[in-house]
């Protein structure tokens, strides 16, 4: 039997894949290119527009989507109280209060508190001047060396009164175990907590 002149290197299989990649590649050309999904109302390309409460003031921003509240806060606010420690969620020196609960902001993106109430370190004190009692315990007691993870500290220490997690000195420190000093001074801090729990009580 006569046999078919076959180019060398070619067999039935080569043939077979070649037919198909290029019948595909036609196909894929022909088709129309596939338009975006339109962004959602509001939202301007990678920006949207975001209404946050921080400390009684309301405040209407343009932001990146990926920004957090963190960077909102500092960057965009102008309140740099909460402090860029870690900026993985680890050393709680961003913790702020959203709706009465502590959050990281380092981790909560802005676009998450639209609406809510977000208080920070220094929506704190009253108008005339007057220190909150956590804050003004965390003096008495030298609650703080450096002072850098203390704005998380307090701000911490005020949810676990609140939340009534400060029954006794075993609780308090599981409690702001998330929070953490560097220099060290968390027997002060505790102290400072127990203060400020009887004053908050009488108050």
């Amino acid at each position: 039997m006569k046999q078919s002149h076959v180019p060398h290197g070619w067999n039935r299989r080569n043939f077979l894949t070649t037919t198909v990649v290029s019948t595909m590649s036609v196909s894929l050309l022909d088709r129309p290119a596939a338009k975006a999904a339109p962004p959602p109302p509001g939202v301007s390309g990678d920006t949207f527009q975001v209404t946050m409460r921080v400390n009684g003031q309301r405040h209407q921003l343009a932001l990146d989507v990926r920004t957090t509240l963190l960077d909102a806060l500092r960057e965009r606010i102008g309140l740099t109280g909460s402090k860029k420690g870690c900026d993985h969620g680890q050393c709680g020196a961003c913790t702020v209060l959203v709706d009465d609960r502590r959050v990281l902001s380092c981790l909560t993106l802005a676009a998450s508190v639209e609406g809510q109430d977000v208080v920070t370190i220094e929506g704190l004190a009253k108008p005339d001047g007057t220190l909150h009692p956590i804050q003004q315990a965390f003096i008495d007691h030298d609650a703080f060396q450096c002072g850098y993870c203390t704005p998380g500290q307090i701000m911490s220490a005020l949810a676990c009164v609140k939340e009534g997690h400060a029954k006794s000195d075993a609780e308090i420190r599981e409690y702001m175990s998330g929070n953490l000093c560097r220099c060290a001074a968390y027997p002060n801090i505790v102290d400072a907590i127990n203060q400020a729990k009887a004053e908050m009580k009488e108050g």
